[in-house]
């Protein structure tokens, strides 16, 4: 319980901040100017969150940290070796949670329907820090499920569950920011973290760019896997899926719901 209360407050105080902090940068610095309005976007995005983190929170009310406490004395954990350390422990737990992560984001789009959910994600014509949160509800339920099971094997520390947790909140936030890095700075954060320079080639329309930089916090696995591209640096780069690039006005709450089990379009 311990864990619970103080990695959920810190979780959310961070979520909070980092959130915050990246929305004033790319209004500080935009990348470019976005097609709706901020408020719109923002207030759909987060009526998506809301929705998505409860109904998430009904089928699978378990939390990771909870999890983590509950298993660290398992024998049966992959991380509970005699011969590892502390220290090793702990980075295992969190390269591979990151790796966990990278596999599931990839099997998004390799498999037709569960490329349906993530479309939603993608289907977004714009980019900024608002979009980290336009995930379905079966998308977060899947990325949920997923960080269980594979807590459930490692039986990580729960001090590294919650690291990586607060690892992959910012990395979220930051790499889907509006705004852009000094290419000095960007050679080398591009090292060790993913930035927005680096994950805005994901979102873009061209689908060998979409099949890259799937990684979550770290760039090592898209490297290691041969997925990693760039950062791009063009600002004419058209953001979103071909098929969701027409209409004037941006779809709905409702139809982003409702769009996994839609027709394919055209």
């Amino acid at each position: 319980m311990h864990w619970f209360r103080t990695g959920g407050g810190l979780y959310w105080a961070v979520f909070v901040a980092a959130f915050l902090g990246v929305a004033i940068w790319e209004s500080l610095r935009p990348w470019r100017e976005l097609s709706e309005p901020v408020e719109r976007r923002w207030g759909r995005h987060a009526l998506l969150l809301v929705f998505s983190f409860s109904l998430s929170a009904v089928l699978i009310p378990a939390s990771p940290l909870l999890l983590a406490a509950s298993v660290a004395g398992s024998r049966y954990g992959l991380l509970n070796r005699p011969w590892l350390g502390d220290p090793a422990r702990w980075i295992l737990a969190i390269l591979l949670l990151d790796l966990m992560r990278f596999a599931v984001h990839r099997a998004l789009h390799s498999f037709h329907f569960l490329w349906r959910i993530h479309q939603v994600h993608h289907s977004d014509r714009d980019f900024d820090v608002s979009t980290s949160v336009r995930a379905h509800p079966m998308e977060v339920i899947l990325f949920h499920g997923a960080a269980l099971a594979a807590i459930a094997i490692l039986a990580p520390p729960p001090g590294a569950v919650l690291v990586q947790q607060l690892l992959s909140v910012f990395e979220s936030f930051f790499s889907h920011a509006n705004s852009t890095l000094p290419p000095w700075l960007q050679r080398v954060l591009g090292l060790v973290l993913y930035t927005a320079d680096t994950h805005r080639v994901h979102h873009a329309v061209d689908v060998r760019m979409q099949n890259s930089n799937y990684g979550d916090i770290f760039p090592w696995w898209d490297r290691l896997f041969g997925t990693y591209v760039p950062a791009a640096t063009d600002r004419k780069i058209t953001i979103g899926l071909e098929e969701f690039q027409q209409g004037e006005r941006p779809p709905g709450l409702v139809f982003l719901l409702k769009q996994p089990f839609l027709p394919d379009r055209q």
